[in-house]
């Protein structure tokens, strides 16, 4: 069987699905938690990118459960048989979960390289084909806390045909049932939580069937593919959302693969999503920039109304800058390289002069040390230390924001949230239903 130690305790339901509770018995052992909504930690074959483990722990409330991912272990599968220990004591990661997917969600692979019995991940050295025999002894080389099942999840793209996405369906289903067989029978991954894969691209029947068939089986938990951020728009996603989740039980989790942006995490909470991979700190840190929206919803109450907000207000010529880029998001949806309405550029000219810090009140070690301007100067200088302090200060926002969440979601204030998140800036960004 797979693992059964790990238990989901729901303290509250919000306005139908969003789910606000603690996963439990986490970990071969079962001493570790997570709460939800919440997300994993987003890594490079086990590093958070442009951080060493020591610069890392000085955030606090990182997830209990960091992000590998096979399209970057399974050039070195030979290295770590040898090894014998595990990707964890390998990484020299201490205190964390592993659970390990099959694409990195900030590296967008090419299609058309699955067929019934292989699927494919691209590593450094190109691509590497897997069928179920070698993805389940990566596995047991590897040795994570979670997996996600081998899957067919080539048909994101808005032009795949019902008798393609169907075939997905097929063969995910197909992929589970022998990775199923081989887990039940492996002494490696006694107690290890395997978690089913939903696809179905954007045709509802198959998103449906999909995900009853797929909670038929013995799973852990759920991995909800296909719904990146750039394949389909809100609207869309979050509708088969709604229908996949209907269909889940609601003692199991479910993650959702590829999307990170503020926006629609919301909205995905909405449609009963429970956990995301933090790939969007380090496509902002990538651009240059800063996240920079508020989730602040604690003011002062003797000061309420005269307050200073928690991040900076734009000036007009960020307003357009946001303006434009939302507008530029809209008109280029498979690009998921464009600067969004949530973040600053701190490349730009204008911070030069800068003195202020990313974000007023926040206290990562980037905003209590530094200004804009020398962030600006490190940039322009191609200085390395600009990853470095970028990655620090998005990391601990965007985890900040999902403790904002969950707190919002305990006192009934998730409707504030959403006003201080999407808030207008120059008109330009608006919820879309």
């Amino acid at each position: 069987m797979a693992g059964t130690r790990m238990k989901l305790e729901l303290s509250r339901v919000v306005q139908g699905r969003s789910r606000l509770g603690v996963l439990r018995g986490l970990g071969r052992t079962g001493q570790h938690s997570l709460e939800i909504p919440g997300c994993l930690l987003y890594t490079h074959f086990g590093t958070v990118p442009h951080l060493t483990q020591d610069t890392l722990h000085t955030l606090t409330n990182l997830p209990s459960v960091t992000q590998v991912t096979l399209s970057s272990i399974a050039e070195h599968q030979e290295v770590l048989e040898e090894f014998k220990d595990g990707f964890r004591k390998f990484a020299g990661l201490h205190d964390t979960l592993l659970y390990c997917s099959l694409h990195d969600p900030a590296a967008p692979c090419p299609t058309g390289y699955t067929t019934n019995k292989t699927v494919s991940v691209w590593g450094s050295g190109g691509r590497i084909e897997l069928t179920v025999a070698k993805f389940m002894a990566l596995q047991k080389t590897v040795q994570p806390d979670w997996y996600q099942s081998m899957a067919d999840g080539e048909t994101w793209q808005n032009n795949t045909s019902r008798k393609r996405v169907r075939k997905s369906v097929d063969r995910t289903l197909a992929h589970l049932d022998e990775c199923l067989l081989v887990h039940q029978n492996s002494q490696e991954l006694e107690g290890v939580e395997l978690f089913g894969v939903v696809e179905g691209g954007d045709i509802l029947e198959e998103r449906v069937r999909s995900a009853k068939e797929t909670a038929k089986r013995p799973v852990s938990g759920f991995c909800l593919d296909g719904f990146q951020t750039g394949s389909m728009d809100q609207a869309l996603r979050t509708q088969l959302i709604a229908a996949v989740t209907k269909e889940l039980p609601e003692d199991k989790p479910r993650l959702l693969q590829g999307v990170g942006r503020p926006d629609e995490v919301l909205a995905c909470v909405e449609a009963g999503v429970d956990l995301f991979e933090s790939f969007f700190p380090f496509q902002v840190t990538e651009r240059g920039c800063a996240l920079c929206f508020s989730f602040d919803i604690s003011p002062d109450p003797e000061r309420a109304g005269s307050a200073p907000p928690a991040v900076l207000e734009l000036n007009d010529d960020e307003r357009d800058t946001a303006g434009e880029t939302q507008q530029n998001g809209d008109l280029n949806l498979d690009d998921q390289t464009q600067m969004t309405p949530f973040e600053i550029n701190l490349k730009d000219k204008r911070y030069q002069g800068d003195f202020r810090p990313l974000v007023e009140g926040c206290g990562c070690y980037c905003c209590a040390n530094h200004q804009r301007a020398y962030l600006h100067h490190l940039l322009v200088t191609n200085e390395l230390l600009a990853g470095v302090l970028l990655m620090i200060h998005n990391t601990a926002h965007y985890h900040g924001f999902f403790g904002a969440l969950r707190e919002a979601m305990a006192n009934d204030k998730v409707d504030l949230l959403k006003r201080r998140v999407l808030r207008e800036r120059g008109g330009q960004i608006e919820r879309k239903e």
